[in-house]
């Protein structure tokens, strides 16, 4: 696996990782810790769309002319996310955990299907046209 793959891939899977801290402390009922890894999560998912959108996507487009391909569709999808993510953040306000892990399944499930996207065509299309940059990149992106 490439680096710029294998990169974005721990990623994802590290933002998952977060999602079910989320789903285990909802299910004690713990406010303080449902709302800590809430936070965490909300984040980890924050911080990985910036790392795409602002450095990944500007690159990729730089590299291949195409700005109206597979980027804006991810683009359009972490709009998406985001504003469901807004909808969930207004539930731990609330403290109605209950729900939020109820709307936590819908954002897993486009999650999911974005994440096969980029890991499966964006990524690898990426590391073929950035391998040379990727130093330079990564460089660039938060630890």
């Amino acid at each position: 696996m490439s680096q710029l793959v294998q990169f974005f891939t721990e990623d994802h899977r590290a933002c998952d990782v977060l999602w079910a801290s989320v789903e285990a402390a909802a299910d004690t009922g713990d406010a303080a810790a449902t709302t800590s890894a809430w936070k965490a999560f909300f984040d980890a998912m924050e911080r990985h769309f910036h790392m795409e959108e602002d450095e990944l996507f500007p690159a990729f487009e730089e590299a291949t002319g195409m700005r109206g391909g597979p980027t804006m569709m991810m683009r359009a999808e972490h709009k998406q996310m985001r504003a469901l993510m807004g909808q969930m953040n207004t539930l731990v306000e609330a403290g109605d955990f209950g729900e939020l892990v109820d709307q936590g399944d819908t954002l897993l499930m486009l999650i999911q299907q974005h994440n096969a996207k980029e890991e499966g065509m964006l990524y690898p299309m990426a590391q073929q046209h950035l391998a040379a940059s990727w130093d330079a990149l990564r460089a660039r992106l938060p630890d």
